[in-house]
């Protein structure tokens, strides 16, 4: 029997679809499935959710709840993170402290001073999930969902050297948008995408023979198109390739799209004429953190109507990757995935031991990125602003360096549009003060 840990498992979001996503998978139906968190009521919640999977279906599948995070890990071949280190309380901060200082972040968990402090209370827990690993299931796999993806990688890579990779539905979901709105069934489809999470790049999106792009490029002339992703368009329109993350992400990459709040509100929000097409309010500062505090209050009837039976179960696997990463390995039938792994020449023009996010082929030899040369150079050249941020930020992280996280945030793209260095060094401080309890790296400093 696989034993699958997930860490996190407080997020119903997560493990409802995971878990569901292995218990439809022939091959993992007889698998323990081990649940940690450190709410014991989510906990307790998220093992009901699951045990009703288990016993609707009638599989010989077995579900185990735990506090203990060692107790968790033991002998686990497979490890799932999924946690939000601080909860929404840290993230609050993050998305309220930059702004005072005229930072509009919509959602702040990749890049950005929201990203880069989430990365500073991610990295210790994630390196003391690895060091218990190293200990209690020292073969085991750690799948990594937790945001901001690149940075915790990075950071997993330089400072436990355990094998993992960071897991994002991005390129399932942008590849998916795009074949619809050219009308081209899905899977006719083809294409290679690569560069960092959340600002990688279709470099072809093809129907066996035929280059696709051409037909994007009509699509975004359409009013009911551009006003869906008004920034990767715009992003597409002058770089020439389009770009994996939502609108709203996608603005916060890059210095163009919210210097002011006046922009964002005037501007930029606007232009999304659709937003009940969208899970949250992309253009304004804060989206995303609504969304959770609403997702928070219907949590508890969300997770009734799944043990109840109001909801029903879901036929047919999600286009995470996780279950498919598992699958293969276990069944020796390989897979294809797009992955975030530390470079090893995977992409020639970023710099060596970065986190890409790449083709990957997945079989019983683990997960092995694909080598897919340069990118264009203007692609690399925006790739490398980010990648600024998330080296600085893994440096601070891993040796307590306040130094390095000042340096992160003065070289992040939006807040280097909006502030002078002086505001910058006094917004580094001020979320350092508030959020001292979750950067136990730091206070020992």
């Amino acid at each position: 029997m696989t034993k699958i840990t997930f860490i996190g498992a407080g997020s119903l979001v997560f493990t409802r679809n995971l878990c569901n996503d292995i218990l439809l998978t022939p091959a993992l139906q007889d698998s323990t499935i081990v649940l940690m968190d450190i709410d014991a009521t989510r906990l307790e919640r998220s093992r009901q959710v699951v045990e009703t999977m288990i016993q609707q279906r009638g599989l010989p599948a077995r579900v185990f709840a735990t506090l203990d995070r060692r107790e968790a890990v033991r002998d686990a071949q497979y490890v799932i993170t999924t946690f939000q280190q601080g909860g929404l309380d840290a993230y609050a901060l993050d998305i309220e402290i930059p702004r005072k200082y005229g930072v509009e972040q919509c959602v702040g968990d990749t890049l950005g001073p929201g990203g880069v402090f989430r990365g500073l209370r991610t990295i210790p827990v994630l390196l003391d999930v690895c060091h218990e690993l190293d200990q209690l299931a020292p073969n085991a796999l750690l799948l990594n969902y937790v945001n901001p993806m690149a940075i915790n990688c990075w950071a997993l890579a330089n400072g436990s050297g355990r094998p993992h990779v960071g897991l994002c539905h991005s390129v399932q979901q942008t590849s998916e948008m795009l074949a619809r709105w050219i009308d081209v069934p899905y899977d006719e489809v083809s294409y290679l995408c690569a560069g960092i999470n959340h600002q990688a790049w279709f470099l072809q999106f093809r129907r066996s023979n035929q280059d696709l792009y051409p037909l994007i490029s009509r699509a975004l002339e359409r009013d009911d198109i551009i006003s869906q992703e008004p920034v990767r368009g715009e992003l597409m329109k002058h770089l020439g390739y389009f770009v994996t993350e939502s609108s709203g992400h996608a603005s916060e990459y890059a210095p163009y799209f919210r210097k002011s709040a006046a922009m964002v509100t005037d501007e930029l929000s606007p232009r999304f004429k659709n937003p009940e097409d969208h899970w949250f309010d992309f253009g304004r500062t804060g989206g995303y953190l609504r969304y959770a505090h609403e997702w928070a209050i219907r949590a508890d009837q969300e997770f009734c109507d799944l043990i109840d039976g109001s909801t029903p179960l879901p036929t047919e696997r999600t286009h995470e990757y996780g279950s498919f990463i598992i699958e293969a390995m276990e069944t020796d039938r390989p897979t294809r995935i797009n992955g975030n792994l530390p470079n090893r020449g995977h992409i020639t023009n970023l710099p060596e031991g970065c986190c890409v996010e790449v083709p990957c082929l997945v079989d019983k030899n683990g997960v092995q990125g694909v080598v897919v040369g340069a990118l264009p150079t203007q692609l690399a050249a925006l790739n490398r602003t980010n990648i600024n941020v998330q080296e600085l930020a893994v440096d601070g992280a891993l040796r307590g360096d306040k130094d390095a996280v000042h340096h992160a945030v003065m070289l992040d793209p939006l807040t280097a549009a909006v502030c002078t260095l002086p505001q910058i060094h006094a917004l580094v401080e001020e979320m350092f003060e508030a959020q001292a309890r979750w950067l136990p790296q730091f206070n020992q400093h």
